[in-house]
């Protein structure tokens, strides 16, 4: 009996860090080299405050959204989320052109989508086409204990993206 209750609490704990994973890294996998291949669309102040952002959109993100207002299959969009430096009163520190100082990298977003994702990926776990993955900046995946698809869904009319209007912006120069 204590090897059933030991088995169960072991069950227990386990399910929230696999639920908590940062999205779904078995399905959106971390693009090496997006560093290189991708472009930069944009930086920016998190909404948290306590962050900052960078934005970058792949080959097919940057085509669709030049033909279209939304993105096709195969777009892929990274964000790079740092950590801020403080100041004594322990808020970000702004810099001269009113993005925080950055600190450090802290985690790696990455949204992809697909029109074919495998059976195994529930739509639940999807916003529309678009697939989520939160990944270390070493690659691994990132525990969160945020919900992508509950944030994402609202945005609709936006694709999906909060920074839609930043990435047609990009796009149209």
């Amino acid at each position: 009996m204590r090897s059933f209750i030991k088995l169960l609490v072991l069950g227990l704990i386990a399910i929230p860090l696999h639920t908590q994973a940062g999205g779904n890294p078995d399905h959106v996998k971390f693009p090496q080299g997006y560093e290189k291949d991708f472009k930069q669309y944009a930086t920016m102040n998190r909404a948290n405050q306590t962050q900052v952002a960078k934005l970058y959109a792949n080959e097919a993100a940057v085509n669709s959204y030049t033909k279209d207002s939304k993105s096709g299959s195969g777009s892929v969009i990274v964000m790079e989320i740092y950590d801020t430096k403080k100041g004594g009163d322990g808020k970000p520190v702004a810099g001269k052109d009113g993005l925080f100082e950055i600190d450090s990298l802290a985690a790696v977003a990455v949204m992809e989508n697909k029109d074919n994702w495998e059976a195994s990926f529930s739509k639940e776990d999807r916003t529309g086409n678009w697939g989520f993955a939160v990944y270390n900046p070493d690659g691994t995946a990132k525990s969160n204990d945020l919900n992508c698809v509950q944030c994402h869904t609202p945005l609709q009319a936006q694709d999906y993206l909060f920074t839609y209007q930043k990435l047609v912006e990009f796009v149209k120069k």
